[in-house]
């Protein structure tokens, strides 16, 4: 899209934002216009002692702004993005500034059409999963239609086809189909009984041109790769509730997809996913027990693809998700090429006035995370062919063999967390927990061997007042491996309705040395570093801004199983959002 046309957006959204407002047109026709702002800004400064490297820019910035028409019948919206001086980690071909996603939407009856930009989930997402996570630099939407139909009660089917978003390209066209069918629609006596049945089943197509020079070999003979054009998924589901039991077990396969795999690169091996998840909840306590296995499951548009871009499914961390910050240092990445990863959380609340509850009552949360490799034999590509000089699980074989039920030598990700939560007085909540954590660096970093960790974690909050909360967290992470121990502290102050005030250190006491280039300066050894932010919050109505100084560690950013490395930074960091 060209720059005029952005900037004509750009326009409009800013009339929108400050004239948010329903449109009367006529009966039925009444048009209510939505949109947001988000601006995350860095003013760097280079610190060699941490490792930020040289900057070509004064001032970085993610800045995106959308609008949104909604009415009865049809809605409409664009998005402008200016990310032609991004902030630290992000791919190169990140950087750009356009309006990458617009769309309109028709809806009649039973039926809905969209063209042009959409986001798409099948099932668990195992062979379709759009989505946008700017953390992470992902948005990997479809360009094309998508039409969803409701044709007898209690049925679904969606259908769709478009071009994948990368970054401000597109790549192959993506197709597929979704049938849905709530069995208990169907039978009043089921409902009554409260048992609930949903059956699924998707296919998706990957259609990409053969038109890359693959090698099968680095030494004479030397022979191109014959490449599929198309590649097909398949998943099948079941989800049965009944009172407070809930069972999901889904299945999903897709055939040869030569890739660019770190481990089994443009091996011609099918992929398979399978899992099964149980879950019980009543007041006062929950259990959720889950299993996945997954075997060359990577799912891109383009098979030369590394990095986080161009992929058309998503396989989810069986792993608890961290908000704290040392309990976050180490975080899992789902390993595509296959794993056994197992997950089972119980929660029980005790209640108030007995032993264990006290006064107010008292949370108590376990969670256990392991992740495994499967086992895998490579296969040699020579069988008196021209292959004979083919490695084994190299380019051009069937990768490896697999059985089913056995593990592989290798331990990727094991955690145990104990979570207590505490209301103390009618001011006073206090958070406790411990984590025992096994993490594969070698594995989802490439370096570090197994590093293992106990973590400990206090968390106060005191209300003063009805406007005014002092918050406060002490991190301690104890580790013989790596960087070895990690310090944070945090306090933060709340003056409702408008301001927050927030100091915090994370401090290591074997902190590498840096080059201008943010490698690792090995020659230099280690330093004490202190990790020192602060920051004020205001907020106003649909308005919040932020704006702190300070440094942050290199590190992975994860979500869901998704990481993207960012490098250490230092400076006056300001954030903007706005919703209207």
């Amino acid at each position: 899209m060209n720059k005029t046309l952005a900037l004509m957006l750009a326009g409009m959204m800013t009339s929108a934002a400050v004239n948010a407002q329903k449109i009367k047109l006529a009966k039925d026709y009444d048009v209510t216009i939505t949109g947001s702002v988000q601006s995350d800004i860095l003013v760097p400064q280079e610190d060699h002692n941490i490792g930020t490297g040289t900057y070509d820019d004064k001032v970085l910035t993610n800045t995106y702004a959308e609008v949104h028409a909604l009415s009865k019948y049809v809605e409409a919206g664009a998005r402008l993005e200016y990310l032609d001086h991004p902030l630290p980690g992000f791919e190169p071909d990140f950087k750009g500034w356009g309006v990458p996603f617009y769309y309109v939407k028709g809806k009649i009856n039973n039926a809905e059409l969209t063209l042009g930009n959409f986001y798409e989930q099948f099932g668990s997402g195992f062979i379709l999963r759009t989505y946008e996570e700017r953390s992470l630099g992902i948005d990997n939407s479809l360009l094309g239609g998508r039409l969803v139909v409701r044709p007898f009660k209690g049925v679904q089917v969606k259908a769709l086809a478009g071009k994948q978003r990368r970054y401000w390209e597109h790549t192959s066209l993506v197709s597929g189909a979704d049938l849905e069918v709530s069995v208990d629609q169907w039978f009043e006596k089921m409902q009554q009984k409260g048992t609930f049945l949903t059956l699924g089943a998707s296919w998706v197509n990957k259609h990409e041109k053969a038109d890359d020079d693959i090698m099968a070999t680095k030494t004479y003979p030397m022979y191109k790769l014959r490449l599929p054009e198309n590649t097909n998924a398949f998943d099948v589901r079941a989800n049965l509730q009944k009172g407070n039991f809930s069972v999901l077990a889904e299945y999903a396969q897709k055939t040869e997809d030569p890739t660019n795999d770190k481990n089994f690169p443009y091996i011609y091996r099918k992929g398979y996913v399978a899992m099964l998840s149980t879950s019980y909840s009543r007041s006062g306590m929950s259990l959720l027990l889950q299993a996945k296995r997954s075997d060359n499951m990577g799912f891109r548009s383009r098979r030369t693809e590394n990095g986080t871009a161009a992929f058309i499914n998503h396989l989810p961390a069986f792993a608890f998700q961290q908000t704290y910050a040392l309990a976050a240092l180490y975080p899992y990445a789902t390993q595509f090429n296959g794993e056994w990863a197992y997950q089972a959380e119980f929660g029980y609340k005790f209640k108030r006035h007995t032993a264990l509850g006290g006064k107010y009552g008292t949370s108590l949360k376990l969670n256990f995370s392991h992740v495994h490799s499967i086992e895998q034999n490579k296969k040699k590509g020579g069988d008196g062919s021209a292959y004979d000089n083919v490695s084994p699980g190299g380019p051009g074989t069937d990768g490896y063999g697999s059985a089913f039920w056995k593990w592989g030598d290798k331990t990727y990700y094991q955690d145990l967390n104990v979570q207590i939560e505490k209301k103390l007085s009618k001011s006073f909540k206090l958070n406790l927990m411990y984590m025992n954590q096994f993490y594969n660096k070698t594995v989802v970093e490439g370096h570090g061997g197994l590093i293992h960790s106990d973590i400990y974690i206090a968390e106060g909050k005191y209300r003063i007042n009805n406007k005014l909360t002092l918050r406060g967290e002490a991190q301690y992470l104890h580790t013989d491996q790596d960087q070895g121990d990690w310090y944070f502290g945090l306090l933060e102050l709340s003056f409702l309705p408008h301001f927050m005030f927030t100091i915090s250190d994370q401090y290591n006491g074997a902190e590498y040395y840096y080059t201008p280039t943010g490698a690792i300066d090995e020659e230099k050894g280690t330093h004490k570093e202190h990790y020192l932010n602060g920051s004020v919050t205001f907020t106003a109505g649909a308005h919040r801004l932020q704006v702190g100084y300070g440094k942050t560690r290199a590190g992975y950013n994860c979500s869901g199983g998704v990481c993207r490395y960012v490098p250490a930074s230092k400076g006056v960091t300001v954030s903007y959002n706005y919703n209207f």
